[in-house]
């Protein structure tokens, strides 16, 4: 017989829907990834919060998904800046498995089968990340153009896959053979972002399967979008708020999680 209580439920309707673990957990597991510079691994919180690291993992990836930022359908304005990365481990360090486990979900075929991480930044304002397939010039040029409002004065490097943009923005370019700054053109903003995410995936996740890296990449932005600066000085409660602000109406399941049916 079905019970009413469930229709009741502060969980019903949110990520935390149907969960057996109760809100105090919830709630301190999404205050620690939110407000960890480097993000918190499974077996901490599974370690803090007396659950196994499998709930953890579960718990952690669900709250991911709050985190996704409601800004990322605007576009960019003023001076942006773009580059790209590449995330992943050497192919010489990995065993032959996890080689062709990698090379299989990041669809490369090369002997570091990486995955390619595009990211654009608003100088004094948010920044944007995804992974991309290739950085052949249709597809960065596409992201660009759907990100970036026309006109803005755009950043990027050499790399040939940026070439043609000065048909739509006020495009500069730095040779970092010359230099990483010249006037007001670099991207060293961009580059920050990219060095406070790889800190995060090599220091405290160790090992991040291409298949999730998009969900890592939304926790990353969203503490960096959420930052404290001088104009806006969030803190720690503040950025609590608006990852609690986004529960509703969200939900994954663990056979959605992982691609694996239940």
């Amino acid at each position: 017989m079905h019970h009413p209580k469930r229709e009741f439920s502060v969980k019903v309707g949110t990520l935390f829907e149907e969960s057996p673990i109760g809100l105090d957990k919830w709630l301190a597991a999404t205050w620690m990834l939110t407000n960890c510079k480097n993000g918190i691994s499974s077996y901490e919180i599974g370690r803090d919060l007396k659950v196994s690291q499998k709930t953890a993992w579960f718990m952690l990836h669900r709250i991911r998904l709050s985190l996704q930022d409601e800004f990322f359908g605007s576009k960019l304005n003023g001076e942006v800046e773009v580059d790209e990365t590449f995330i992943g481990g050497k192919a010489r360090n990995m065993h032959r498995k996890r080689w062709l486990k990698v090379r299989e979900q990041s669809g490369r075929r090369g002997a570091d089968p990486k995955t390619i991480v595009m990211g654009l930044l608003q100088r004094d304002g948010k920044v944007k990340a995804m992974v991309i397939p290739e950085r052949k010039r249709p597809v960065v040029h596409g992201i660009v153009q759907e990100h970036v409002e026309l006109g803005a004065n755009l950043n990027t490097d050499d790399a040939s896959c940026y070439d043609g943009l000065n048909a739509y923005y006020a495009h500069e370019v730095i040779n970092h053979m010359e230099g990483y700054v010249r006037g007001r053109v670099s991207t060293n903003g961009i580059e920050n972002f990219w060095s406070l995410l790889k800190r995060g995936l090599g220091g405290t996740y160790v090992s991040v399967e291409p298949f999730h890296l998009f969900r890592y990449l939304d926790e990353q932005m969203f503490r960096y979008n959420n930052r404290a600066t001088r104009d806006n000085p969030l803190t720690d409660a503040d950025r609590f708020d608006a990852a609690v602000r986004n529960i509703v109406g969200k939900r994954i399941t663990f056979a959605e999680l992982t691609g694996k049916p239940n």
